[in-house]
């Protein structure tokens, strides 16, 4: 008997009587990381990682009844022995694994196998069942190491310094700007949107190390601000606020800047394919390394990534979710902030 079905609620483990990462209120969801297209409010039980909980706290409220587990280490629900492994995606995102009389299923959740420095690297756990996402399922997805794109942000930067413009890096508030922050540390003037700052400190708190940065205010100055750098979400990229700035730069960090097109999106100066997913050969490698027997692909370039899989002898089925539009969790975070 499968160990998950896929329901109009969310992944559901009928032997356990949970479900991961529903998108429709339910009695116990296990939840793989923060952003709001994976856990949503109403929820009458939460699991995640020990570092999720802050970004749930934040996002949700202080009193949501939060039970964490630490990666490697193994509870049971129902009689079905359910851990946590490193996902790579962002801070305390975590590959679901659920076993029950032998089978073992995995639920990646969104990952990425390159190491951030800041995120628990990606670890595969071998499995029968595996679910993967396909954000950059595309064979045109192939992500330049890390490093090389700071060091072209950092260019980008000093270039603007050169013309005294500001130079204003458009990132998720939830992943991509602690990275952001953690690889320009040299930089002693970064100033973050108050909803990057809510998380950052979430983060600190909870023994995560990330350099100082300075809380965009209402009464921030905008000629402080000209020197420095400043990081802010999506949501915020073609706002009255980010238009007021005088001599600004505006650079995009995303992974779909890989396509040159995608550098014109939202009339952005510059693109740096800076992502928190798996590229095309991450994807393959990650699944791969699972040795699983059959592997469910959801949110992305799914037909495609799909067919490929079944021609390369991995049996691979379509899959249906409601995950997949970060956008969503700038949108939501901003709200709260």
């Amino acid at each position: 008997m499968a160990l998950i079905t896929f329901t109009n609620k969310g992944i559901f483990c009928k032997q356990g009587g949970f479900y991961i990462d529903p998108w429709r209120p339910v009695d116990l969801a296990v939840t793989t990381h923060g952003h709001a297209d994976h856990v949503k409010w109403g929820n009458k039980g939460y699991l995640c990682h020990e570092l999720t909980k802050p970004v749930l706290l934040q996002r949700l409220g202080a009193d949501l009844p939060i039970q964490t587990l630490p990666y490697n280490q193994e509870i049971s629900i129902n009689g079905v022995k359910v851990s946590m492994f490193p996902a790579g995606h962002v801070i305390g995102s975590a590959q679901i694994r659920l076993e029950y009389k032998g089978e073992i299923c995995v639920v990646s959740g969104d990952y990425k196998v390159e190491y951030d420095g800041i995120s628990t690297a990606f670890e595969p756990v071998k499995c029968h069942t595996f679910v993967s996402e396909s954000t950059f399922g595309l064979p045109i997805y192939k992500w330049q190491p890390q490093q090389d794109v700071f060091g072209q942000i950092k260019n980008w930067i000093a270039d603007n310094h050169d013309q005294q413009k500001t130079s204003v890096l458009v990132a998720y508030s939830l992943g991509k700007a602690q990275r952001l922050i953690k690889n320009l540390a040299d930089y002693t003037d970064i100033y973050v949107h108050n909803s990057i700052a809510n998380l950052n400190e979430g983060f600190i708190k909870a023994g995560v190390d990330l350099p100082e940065t300075i809380r965009i205010t209402p009464d921030t100055k905008k000629d402080a601000m000209q020197k420095g750098i400043v990081i802010v979400p999506p949501a915020l990229a073609d706002g009255k606020w980010m238009k007021s700035l005088q001599q600004a730069a505006t650079g995009v960090c995303s992974g779909w800047m890989q396509v040159r097109a995608g550098r014109r999106w939202r009339s952005a100066d510059a693109g740096f394919a800076l992502s928190d997913h798996a590229d095309w050969p991450g994807l393959l490698s990650a699944i791969k390394a699972t040795e699983a027997e059959k592997v469910f692909v959801t949110h992305g370039f799914v037909p495609t990534f799909s067919k490929y899989l079944n021609e390369i002898g991995i049996p691979s089925e379509e899959v249906v979710t409601r995950y997949g539009n970060e956008d969503d969790e700038e949108e939501e975070i901003l709200k709260e902030a």
